[in-house]
């Protein structure tokens, strides 16, 4: 009997202990947050709709030691959830998986996002140019190139012609956009035996394009074979199987319209071997006996030419044969005054372009 009394009394006393641990246990906080592991809980089946967390207070919570990495929330459901009070900033959630979560029923209507970088810039915040005070350098203020005004020359052709002891040149030159041109040109020929006489056609005018193949001119021109200025209108373009073409026509002071046509083809046989067959018809409205000029038609130049284009293809030496003949009622004029109808030379020249 006294055997069983101690050991009544040691039971107590046990539990007494225990009891005592238990309650310690419960009044330590840190003791209760490492034992409140939720890893194996399955979050997928709670609603959560109802909940109204507005009032709660989450500044003081500390879940960086919480492990949410097995907490399957794709099929929680927030969409009535209020958390427009709540406060998040000191929560830590960076172990939660949240690629399945559906938010699409949240109302993001009434967040305030106006403390966020970002939101309108100041209106000084750049200059109006866009260089931020930034100069443009040596080159200037950049712009399209359709809006650049360029310049060119060709020479089409200076050459000396071996029989008639003279030089022919046709010059161009112009300025301006691909729209609209300010365009000088010259052709003619320079004697260079006897009085050296010259003879030019100039012309100054505004150049205009009028289709995709065919471009306008009008402006002035001044004939020195004939000492008088006229009004130029013409017309320059590619005609099919690229062949170029030109129409100018001259009216003078004096009355007199002169027309001038031209057609032109580039035959390549290389890379730099081309060969340019050339021919000209000058007509007149009415006869001028003091400048050896009869009514319609009064002559045709042709020349072929072999030309090579070296590397650059801005020079381009040539070697041809030339023709000259007067038509209709000019033959029998250029007979009476013992002037040649027809003639034929070798040339020899350049052709340039810069």
């Amino acid at each position: 009997m006294k055997i069983h009394k101690v050991g009544l009394r040691f039971a107590g006393a046990s539990s007494l202990v225990l009891l005592a641990s238990s309650f310690a246990n419960a009044a330590d906080p840190s003791t209760a947050k490492k034992d409140m592991m939720m890893p194996g809980m399955d979050h997928s089946s709670m609603d959560m709709s109802g909940m109204d967390m507005s009032d709660m207070d989450h500044s003081g919570m500390d879940m960086s030691d919480m492990d949410m990495s097995d907490m399957d929330h794709s099929k929680m459901d927030m969409s009535g959830m209020d958390m427009s009070n709540m406060d998040h900033s000191k929560m830590n959630m960076s172990g939660m998986d949240h690629s399945g979560m559906d938010m699409s029923g949240m109302d993001h209507g009434s967040m305030d996002m106006s403390g966020m970088q970002g939101g309108k810039a100041p209106a000084d915040a750049r200059s109006p140019d866009y260089s931020n005070g930034v100069p443009y350098g040596q080159y200037g203020k950049p712009m399209m190139m359709g809006d650049m005004p360029l310049w060119g020359v060709s020479v089409d052709d200076l050459g000396y012609q071996f029989d008639d002891d003279q030089i022919n040149y046709e010059v161009g030159a112009w300025y301006g956009l691909d729209e609209r041109r300010l365009s000088l040109r010259s052709e003619g020929s320079i004697q260079t035996e006897g009085d050296k006489e010259i003879d030019s056609l100039t012309s100054l005018s505004y150049w205009k394009p009028l289709s995709i193949f065919w471009n306008g001119e009008a402006g002035v021109a001044y004939d020195t074979q004939n000492g008088k200025p006229a009004i130029m209108a013409g017309i320059v373009g590619t005609m099919s199987y690229f062949i170029e073409t030109d129409a100018r026509a001259y009216l003078y002071s004096d009355g007199q319209v002169r027309l001038d046509l031209g057609a032109e083809y580039e035959w390549r046989l290389s890379q730099h071997l081309v060969v340019i067959p050339e021919v000209g018809l000058t007509a007149f409205s009415k006869e001028d006996s003091d400048n050896h000029i009869t009514k319609g038609f009064n002559e045709m130049e042709a020349e072929v030419r072999l030309t090579y284009e070296t590397f650059s293809r801005q020079l381009a030496p040539y070697v041809g044969v030339s023709y000259e003949t007067a038509l209709g009622s000019a033959r029998g004029q250029r007979r009476k005054e013992n002037e040649s109808v027809d003639s034929s030379s070798l040339t020899a020249g350049v052709k340039f372009w810069f």
